[in-house]
């Protein structure tokens, strides 16, 4: 008996950070790649190998707050059968560690779904987001919940942190290039260290995330418009309140400008920052200028991605 599925990256187009203190953001699939998991039977023992870490260990051998082995559990748990052993989940995934794009909710996804599928079941995809969003919790501390929710629909959406997300569609498809700085960053340092900031100085930090709120929702309006030119505008504008949060880096603010000069319509960091990732909204035929460009500027992997 074997179950496979998969599950893609993400990237935010407008919103991060704000979307933790309440504010609206915009995500939307990257499915050029994709993490996949795989469960087949194996009497006796339940394992977990993650190939691409070079990791195998046995479940019950994990620290209790793994991610994998949260997946695994939480899962089991969902599905009412937290005894279930005697089998093995083996992990691969394309998506970058670290970067902004998803990783970790892809890969719990992918483990979500396999499993319930091997134990005959098919998970809505509020379901599967909802287990995944608890395994974001114990890892990540105070997670937006956007990572699980436009992973789990495989779709465009807008999300306001405890209201049910709405699928987003844009009047035409889009391009975006992603850029990678190559620097790894952690979430989760990223999100307490905001936390933190925000804590001594609530006042200027509300005010910041209520403009990003802002721009979220025009940003939608001009996507839902096919307004390419006033998303790239605003995406400018969420780029620069994010460096003025502190959470952008000079890697990634060279890219930035990289891809500007190139003649992107708009560029800014995606995700937690300090590192990871920054995204380009592009016309067709500056796709190549754009990235090369980008490359020029010291990236050290670039992704073109359809919307």
């Amino acid at each position: 008996m074997e179950a496979k599925a998969s599950a893609p990256g993400k990237v935010i187009l407008f919103g991060e950070h704000a979307v933790v203190y309440g504010r609206p953001a915009i995500a939307v699939p990257v499915k050029g790649v994709r993490a996949w998991a795989k469960v087949e039977d194996s009497p006796g023992q339940t394992l977990i190998r993650a190939l691409d870490i070079g990791k195998e260990f046995s479940l019950s051998e994990a620290p209790p707050d793994d991610p994998l082995r949260l997946a695994v559990e939480l899962t089991l748990n969902f599905l009412e059968l937290p005894k279930a052993t005697g089998f093995t989940i083996t992990i691969t995934s394309e998506i970058p560690i670290a970067r902004g794009l998803g990783s970790g909710a892809a890969v719990s996804t992918a483990i979500v779904r396999a499993l319930a599928s091997y134990f005959g079941r098919e998970l809505a995809p509020d379901e599967v987001s909802a287990i995944v969003y608890e395994v974001e919790k114990i890892y990540h501390g105070t997670p937006s919940g956007i990572d699980n929710t436009v992973i789990a629909y495989e779709s465009p959406v807008f999300f306001i942190k405890n209201q049910k997300p709405v699928l987003f569609k844009a009047q035409k498809p889009f391009n975006i290039i992603i850029g990678d700085t190559g620097i790894s960053s952690s979430t989760k340092e990223v999100v307490l260290w905001v936390r933190k900031r925000w804590e001594e100085n609530k006042a200027w930090h509300e005010k910041l995330f209520d403009r990003i709120g802002e721009i979220v929702l025009l940003g939608r309006k001009a996507a839902e418009e096919g307004d390419l030119k006033r998303m790239g505008e605003l995406m400018d504008e969420n780029h620069r309140l994010l460096v003025e949060l502190g959470v952008s880096c000079p890697e990634l603010d060279r890219l930035v400008e990289a891809a500007k000069r190139a003649g992107a319509l708009g560029a800014k960091l995606s995700g937690a920052g300090w590192g990871g990732n920054m995204i380009a909204l592009v016309e067709e035929e500056s796709i190549g200028q754009v990235s090369e460009a980008l490359k020029e500027a010291g990236a050290v992997a670039i992704l073109a991605s359809m919307v």
